[in-house]
């Protein structure tokens, strides 16, 4: 097996077996990733369909439980980033959008309160900073890195949006500021959020009366792909601007799972593995990839 260890915004640990390690930046952006061009023309001996041809399929077994790459490889090629929830989203951005989801993606995170870490079954390790990287335990009692680097790999659904961007934790969609989201989400066929403009819970006053603000979608690693749930009402504000209970005290959303979410309103916040995109929107859909990933998950 080709293992590259990418190492971002954080120095490499000392003692670590790795074919390459690579410092990049926190976020690595497109430039920083385009050493990753080459690697499908370097270990990728045959590809029984492409992306084109599997879209006009009228089989969809892709959109089953997740499956084994069909590519054939010289020999498995693994990246494990060493870094945050971001970081690991955009190395699987970059993956995708070359069509090398079959590239085994591990992940040590640095940072506490990781929901790809929540996902993938590696709370035990999340957080610590540098120096957690090797102290932390998963599973098993093995190390953090030491996981990413050497457990098995597992086919997963993988799911993106219509910006061409993976979501590997999770993804908020609310208003802007303090107001709720005004529109409508929709999971498959089944409404999971709605609210007018002129709604009693929508509109300028909605953060004043204890709306929900928006929704939060998680990806399944299994079928069907994703899991989306509103988003608890936010506390109101009083007379003098202190904050008191919402409307409703007791809680109990809705989770409806799908393949795909859409979501379409006014001015639409859309916050993906903690990275804010750089401007409001009027729509986004959140689907399942065709290709499958192999994510070092428990």
């Amino acid at each position: 097996m080709f293992t590259l260890l990418l190492c971002c915004g954080i120095q490499p640990p000392s003692g670590v077996r790795a074919d390459e390690i690579r410092p990049l930046p926190a976020v690595p952006g497109r430039r920083d990733l385009q050493f990753l061009d080459a690697i499908t023309e370097r270990f990728v001996v045959s590809v029984p369909k492409s992306l084109e041809e599997l879209a006009r399929s009228p089989e969809v077994a892709h959109q089953g439980e997740p499956a084994p790459a069909p590519h054939r490889t010289s020999e498995p090629v693994r990246a494990v980033v060493l870094g945050t929830d971001a970081a690991l989203a955009a190395v699987a951005t970059k993956l995708m959008r070359i069509d090398a989801m079959w590239v085994e993606l591990g992940y040590a995170p640095v940072e506490a309160g990781s929901s790809i870490a929540t996902v993938w079954g590696l709370q035990g390790f999340a957080g610590g900073g540098a120096g957690g990287v090797t102290g932390a335990r998963i599973g098993g009692g093995r190390d953090g890195l030491d996981f990413a680097l050497t457990a098995p790999a597992k086919p997963t659904a993988v799911i993106r949006d219509d910006h061409g961007v993976v979501t590997l934790g999770a993804a908020e969609v609310t208003g802007l500021g303090e107001h709720p989201l005004v529109g409508e989400v929709i999971v498959d066929s089944e409404v999971l959020y709605s609210h007018a403009e002129n709604s009693r819970a929508g509109g300028r006053r909605g953060a004043e009366r204890g709306a929900a603000p928006g929704v939060r979608m998680v990806p399944t690693t299994g079928r069907p792909g994703l899991a989306a749930v509103q988003l608890p009402p936010r506390p109101l504000r009083g007379l003098f601007g202190r904050w008191r209970a919402p409307v409703t005290p007791s809680y109990a959303p809705t989770v409806l799972q799908g393949r795909a979410l859409q979501a379409g309103g006014q001015e639409i916040r859309l916050v993906r593995d903690g990275v804010e995109h750089p401007r409001p929107l009027k729509a986004v859909t959140f689907y399942r990839h065709l290709r499958d990933g192999h994510f070092v998950r428990n």
